[in-house]
């Protein structure tokens, strides 16, 4: 039986083949989208970063004085290196109905699929507008779709509901949980390690944070709060990196580590951090500072982003369930930026895209042809919600 055949296919091999790794410009790939919907007559607005090296993309097809529908991806990826990949991750390859390459499922495709639509959209007499925005630095911390929030700011109408096509499985999600990640700054006093009480061992004193971070952890997985739509239902802390020390006969004057909470919409993440600020500070920083006054803890601010907690019987719920077809709803560990437009511009939101996150940032990463059929299916079904 012949495979169904794919309108997004060739924009998903030409966007997979643009290298928009974090650390690079995404340029490239925005003008060839810009070129493509402009071609279309459809109008563009560029939002540029400071240094005009990256730039989020803003599109509105239909009529301009009302809300609309928003659908929202990320344009940026996340690097290969040290990966094995059995063929260029910058170029499409299907085996055995799978697509294969870097972004496949997280998530060129998802925006691919919009743009195929996009003629249709033109095409159509929309009584509700549909808007694209394809943003950068998404996979830094959420980071470059900030300026395009500012932008919408001061539009005088703006989208009224947002489809953030992160990769679902075409579920329907209705929350996911809020991330806070920090670097903590241990400034010990250094000595020789034959001298080692007349020092600050600062490795020793992350040693502490690090765990006292764990019991936390342990304690909210034990207490909770729980919200069982998770499949980790409970808030999670988590240490990453830590660095620290230049030999072994020398107390450490210097050590970091990162450190992020991802928590449920029931728990504030800056609670959980003032509590650590707190041990430090009541608890480690005396006891440093008896040996050497200039020792103590600094905070840095990493990156941060909104959960997402929407309310089930919602009219985008509904909306985004009949797109699907389906009839229910769940809620995702991962982040994305629906948190961000829906607590920034009060734009309710969802999330729902074609791929499994369980392929995201894998050697070999692929979307199955299934996923594809069904995103288009939705694109197709909402053409004519937006007609109708």
């Amino acid at each position: 039986m012949p495979s169904t055949p794919l309108a997004s296919l060739d924009l998903i091999r030409d966007l997979v083949a643009f290298d928009t790794t974090s650390r690079n410009s995404n340029l490239e790939l925005i003008h060839f989208v810009r070129d493509y919907l402009q071609r279309l007559d459809i109008p563009v607005t560029l939002v540029f970063n400071e240094d005009r090296s990256k730039a989020n993309l803003f599109a509105t097809i239909g009529p301009t004085d009302r809300g609309g529908i928003l659908l929202s991806g990320h344009s940026d990826v996340v690097p290969v290196d040290g990966q094995s990949w059995d063929s260029d991750p910058f170029t499409l390859t299907e085996r055995d109905g799978r697509f294969y390459g870097r972004g496949t499922a997280d998530m060129k495709s998802f925006i691919a699929v919009a743009l195929a639509f996009a003629p249709r959209f033109a095409a159509a007499p929309l009584t509700t507008p549909v808007h694209f925005a394809f943003s950068y630095d998404e996979e830094v911390g959420c980071v470059g779709v900030h300026t395009l929030l500012d932008h919408l700011k001061q539009a005088p109408v703006r989208p009224a509901l947002c489809i953030v096509g992160e990769p679902t499985n075409m579920q329907v999600i209705t929350g996911h949980k809020g991330k806070l990640a920090v670097r903590c700054h241990v400034h010990g006093h250094s000595c020789h390690s034959s001298l080692a009480p007349h020092g600050v061992n600062a490795v020793e004193y992350a040693a502490e944070m690090i765990t006292y971070l764990r019991a936390m952890g342990r304690r909210i997985a034990q207490n909770g709060p729980f919200d069982p739509a998770y499949d980790v239902p409970y808030t999670t802390v988590h240490t990453g990196t830590i660095q620290g020390g230049t030999a072994l006969n020398i107390v450490p004057a210097e050590c970091s580590f990162d450190f992020e909470f991802r928590a449920l919409a029931a728990q504030k993440p800056e609670d959980l951090l003032a509590e650590l600020q707190d041990h430090a500070k009541r608890v480690l920083e005396p006891e440093m500072q008896r040996v050497a006054p200039e020792t103590g803890f600094g905070w840095e601010a990493l990156t941060s982003a909104p959960g997402l907690e929407i309310d089930p019987s919602h009219e985008l719920v509904t909306l985004a369930k009949r797109l699907a077809g389906q009839n229910h709803h769940s809620k995702v560990a991962f982040g994305t930026e629906a948190g961000l437009f829906q607590e920034v511009l009060d734009i309710p939101s969802i999330v729902c895209g074609p791929g499994d996150i369980e392929q995201a940032h894998k050697p070999n990463e692929f979307i199955e042809r299934e996923q594809l059929v069904e995103a288009e299916a939705f694109m197709s079904n909402l053409l004519t919600a937006v007609t109708a």
